[in-house]
C-alpha cells in the first residue's frame, strides 16, 4: 500500500516532498497521454502554483521529466521516468480540466490524479479493433482502391490491432509489436485479397488497399507533436519523441517489406478509381468522417469529441484533397488544412471547453501522407535511390506542412 502523503497539520497542505511528488505524477500523466512537451508545461506550471511553489523549472523529454521547485526557503529538486508512451485524450482532457479547476486544494489534486491514473478506456479491445478495421477500408478509399481492396483493408486492418492489442497487454517491446502487428495485417490482407481474387473479384488497386491496412500503424501523431516541440524551443522533447516515432516507423516498414517480399507484392501506383467527380466528394467526405471518428476512438476520445472531430477532418481533409485536384502540391494543401484544424479547434476550446488534442489528433493522423512513407522505405530497400528520395521529400514536407499549420493558428490566440 503507498504511504499516506504528508500534510501541514495546520493548513492540510502537503509537506513540499509529497507536492513535488504529486507535482511530477501530473507531469508524467499527461506526457505519457501523450501531450505536447509545450502543452505539458504550460499545465505543469499552473498545477505548480496551486501547490504554493514560487518558482518552478521543468525539463522534458519522452521518457523523463526532471524539475526544480522553491517554497519559500525550501528548494527540491527530482526526476522521474514516464514510461511507455501512448495517446489518450481522454486523460489529457482531464488534466487539462484539473489545471482549470480553481479552488483546488494540492490534496484534492493528488487525490484526483490518483482516479484519472486508474480510470478505465472508454472502449473495449474489440471495439477499437472494429474501429480501425473500419478506417482502414476508409483509407483504402482515399488512396485509390475499390470494393474488394476495401473489405480485405478492413479484415486486415482489424485483426491487425487485435494482434497489437494482445501483444500490448503482453508487454512485448513496442517496436516488436509493430513489426509483428505489421506482418499480421498485411499478412491478413494478402491472404484476404487471394480469396476474393479465386471467388472471381478482380483486383485492380491491390497496392492501395495493402498499405492502408497498415496505415493504422503509422506513428503519425509523435512526429507532428515533436515538430511542433521543436517549433515551441523544447528540443530535448522533440528530439526524443522523433527518435522514438522514427524507430516505430522502421519497425512497420520491416514487417512490411517482410510480407512484400515473401508475398512477391507490387507496390507500383495504379490508376484512379473511375467515378464522377461529385460522386467522388461525396464518398470522400464519408470516408475522410469514419476515418477520423474510428481514429478518435482509437485515441480514447469521447464520443461528443469523435464526432466533432470526425466532421472537422470531414471538412479539412476535403478541402485539402480539392485543393490537390486543383493543382496545389501537397504541402501546402496540408499547411492550409492544418491551419483550418488549428483555428476551429482553438475555438472550441475556448467555448466548448473541448481539450484542442481532442479536435487535432484524428483529423491531423488521416493526413499523414503514409503511402509515400512506406514508398520511401521499400524503395531504399530495393536500392531506387532517386524514387525513395522523390517520396522521402514529398511526406517531409507535407508532415512539416502539417505542423506548421498547427503552429500558425496558435499565433492567432497566444499573445
Amino acid at each position: 500500500m503507498p504511504s499516506t502523503p504528508k500534510r501541514d497539520v495546520r493548513t492540510g497542505a502537503l509537506a513540499s516532498s509529497d507536492a513535488m511528488d504529486v507535482l511530477l505524477g501530473f507531469g508524467t500523466l499527461m506526457m505519457r497521454a501523450g501531450n505536447t512537451a509545450t502543452r505539458t508545461r504550460e499545465w505543469f506550471e499552473v498545477i505548480g502554483s496551486k501547490m504554493g511553489f514560487d518558482a518552478i523549472s521543468i525539463s522534458l523529454s519522452l521518457d523523463s521529466i526532471t524539475a526544480s521547485v522553491r517554497r519559500s526557503d525550501e528548494r527540491i529538486t527530482a526526476m522521474r521516468e514516464i514510461g511507455a508512451p501512448g495517446i489518450n485524450v481522454w486523460r489529457i482532457a482531464e488534466l487539462e480540466q484539473l489545471a482549470k479547476t480553481t479552488g483546488s486544494t494540492p490534496s484534492e489534486i493528488a487525490v484526483r490524479l490518483d482516479d484519472i491514473k486508474l480510470a478505465k478506456p472508454l472502449y473495449s479491445s474489440v471495439q477499437i479493433s472494429a474501429a480501425v478495421g473500419v478506417a482502414s477500408g476508409a483509407f483504402a478509399f482515399l488512396n485509390g482502391a475499390a470494393a474488394p481492396e476495401m473489405i480485405s483493408a478492413v479484415i486486415g486492418g482489424g485483426i491487425g490491432q487485435l494482434f497489437r492489442a494482445w501483444l500490448s497487454r503482453h508487454h512485448v517491446n513496442q517496436y516488436g509489436a509493430a513489426a509483428l502487428s505489421a506482418i499480421a495485417a498485411s499478412g491478413i490482407y494478402v491472404l484476404a485479397a487471394a480469396l476474393a481474387q479465386r471467388a472471381g473479384f478482380e483486383l485492380l488497386h491491390y497496392p492501395s488497399g495493402f498499405i492502408a491496412s497498415v496505415l493504422f500503424l503509422i506513428p503519425g501523431f509523435p512526429l507532428i507533436a515533436a515538430l511542433f516541440d521543436l517549433l515551441q524551443h523544447q528540443t530535448v522533447a522533440a528530439v526524443s519523441r522523433f527518435a522514438y516515432g522514427v524507430m516505430i516507423l522502421l519497425a512497420v516498414a520491416l514487417g512490411l517489406s517482410i510480407v512484400i517480399e515473401v508475398g512477391n507484392v507490387d507496390i507500383a501506383r495504379q490508376p484512379p478509381l473511375d467515378l464522377t467527380y461529385p460522386l467522388m466528394l461525396l464518398l470522400r467526405a464519408i470516408a475522410c468522417f469514419v476515418a477520423a471518428c474510428a481514429f478518435a476512438m482509437v485515441f480514447n476520445t469521447p464520443l461528443r469529441a469523435v464526432l466533432m472531430a470526425g466532421l472537422l477532418a470531414l471538412v479539412a481533409n476535403g478541402l485539402r484533397l480539392a485543393l490537390n485536384d486543383m493543382g496545389m502540391m501537397l504541402a501546402p494543401a496540408a499547411f492550409f488544412a492544418a491551419l483550418l484544424i488549428g483555428l476551429v479547434a482553438l475555438g472550441v476550446d475556448e467555448r466548448f471547453n473541448v481539450p484542442r488534442l481532442a479536435m487535432t489528433v484524428a483529423p491531423i493522423i488521416i493526413m499523414i501522407p503514409g503511402v509515400y512513407v512506406f514508398e520511401m522505405i521499400v524503395l531504399l530497400n530495393r536500392g531506387q535511390m532517386q524514387q525513395a528520395l522523390q517520396a522521402s521529400a514529398v511526406c517531409g514536407f507535407a508532415i512539416g506542412g502539417l505542423a506548421m499549420g498547427l503552429t500558425t493558428a496558435r499565433f492567432f490566440i497566444r499573445r
